[in-house]
């Protein structure tokens, strides 16, 4: 078994909040040799990690010689160096696979050391891909929480009236900051805060990762796509919905159908074993099938009309993880592994229609994660 050496923080590192699952800010060392986890960290923090995680071997910044550092008057980066130097040498080891995100300045005084370090994106996002018990109890309570959020823009929506080509809600225009502000209040209240940036958008404002803003449109979709994050566990949820308030256009229904049949035929595909790569297959033939172009076939002469990204991808620790739901996805997946597949449509004039679930890969197919309707009416 390898060893594995990191140096980060578990707020913004995936992959170290997956081996120590603490909140803890500030950069530390973590390392697993032979399989056993091996922390430095600051002696602030080291009754949480113990109490986490059990078995580990810790080290205190206070007998890896701190004060003797302070009294050198080092600075502040110059003491993480020496601590962590210390720290590694005193685990015993010279040779590991470590994040391509290790930091520049850390990597190169390990290797100044004369250890060895690989460098290895796809090993250390391996190590994640099977869900801990805790991390999918945070998943869980995530999707919750994003279908709060969902059920709070559908309950602003249904108390809407269409005036002209917009929408009034509560004798006011009816916005895209209106409705993600009570998204975010319902994910907050079930412990899962949302970004500022979810999506909350339409034809008006353009598509791909466009947040939306101002005034949203009667009798055209309403893209809403959000990835709430659990508190607790640093895990993710991620669901898209389409919405329309007013008359639903037959070509709108049409793009409805196509992506439903893409979802559903996906999710039925969906078992160990099977590539990311196959999965987005599946939905690029029903598209094209149906005279739509894909990031497949190519764009034409309206770059972001038809299905221009992939089917999804892994969600976890981080919103998008592994494996790929795309033209590079060729990871076979795994019992454990929570993928969101996303299949959408845009067409110019129109919009786009895109439905989003959580599933959970199982032994012998899937678990979808995600209870919401996929009606377009709110």
């Amino acid at each position: 078994m390898p060893d594995f050496l990191f140096f980060g923080d578990t707020e913004r590192s995936p992959a170290m909040r997956h081996e120590l699952p603490v909140g803890i800010g500030d950069p530390f060392v973590l390392a697993v040799v032979d399989g056993k986890l091996h922390v430095m960290v600051s002696d602030l923090d080291r009754s949480r990690v113990e109490a986490a995680a059990p078995g580990a071997t810790v080290l205190g910044f206070k007998e890896l010689g701190l004060f003797e550092l302070l009294d050198q008057g080092l600075r502040h980066h110059e003491i993480d160096l020496e601590l962590s130097s210390r720290a590694v040498a005193r685990i015993g080891i010279r040779e590991a696979i470590a994040d391509p995100e290790m930091p520049v300045f850390i990597a190169d005084r390990f290797r100044a050391d004369g250890i060895v370090l690989h460098l290895d994106h796809a090993a250390v996002a391996a190590r994640r891909r099977v869900k801990t018990a805790a991390e999918m109890a945070g998943i869980r309570r995530a999707q919750t929480a994003a279908e709060a959020g969902l059920r709070a823009a559908a309950d602003i929506f249904r108390r809407t009236a269409v005036d002209g080509d917009g929408l009034v809600a509560d004798g006011e225009t009816l916005t895209s900051n209106r409705v993600r502000a009570a998204i975010r209040a319902a994910c907050q209240e079930h412990g899962a805060p949302a970004p500022t940036d979810l999506i909350v958008s339409s034809a008006w404002e353009g598509g791909g990762h466009e947040p939306g803003s101002g005034p949203l449109p009667a009798n055209l979709p309403i893209v809403i796509d959000l990835w709430p994050r659990d508190e607790e566990s640093g895990c993710h949820a991620d669901m898209t919905r389409t919405f329309v308030v007013g008359e639903v256009p037959a070509a709108v229904r049409e793009l409805e159908t196509l992506v439903r049949s893409a979802l559903e035929r996906a999710r039925e595909a969906v078992r160990p074993g099977v590539t990311g790569e196959t999965l987005y297959a599946i939905a690029c033939d029903i598209f094209e099938e149906a005279g739509h172009r894909t990031l497949r076939t190519g764009p034409g002469e309206n770059p972001d009309e038809g299905f221009q990204f992939s089917l999804g991808h892994g969600v976890g620790l981080a919103v998008h993880e592994a494996p790929g739901m795309g033209p590079v996805g060729r990871d076979e997946l795994v019992p454990g592994d929570v993928i969101a597949i996303e299949p959408g449509l845009t067409v110019a004039g129109l919009g786009e229609v895109r439905l989003e679930d959580l599933l959970l890969v199982t032994e012998d197919g899937s678990e979808t994660l995600t209870r919401y309707p996929y009606d377009l009416a709110p």
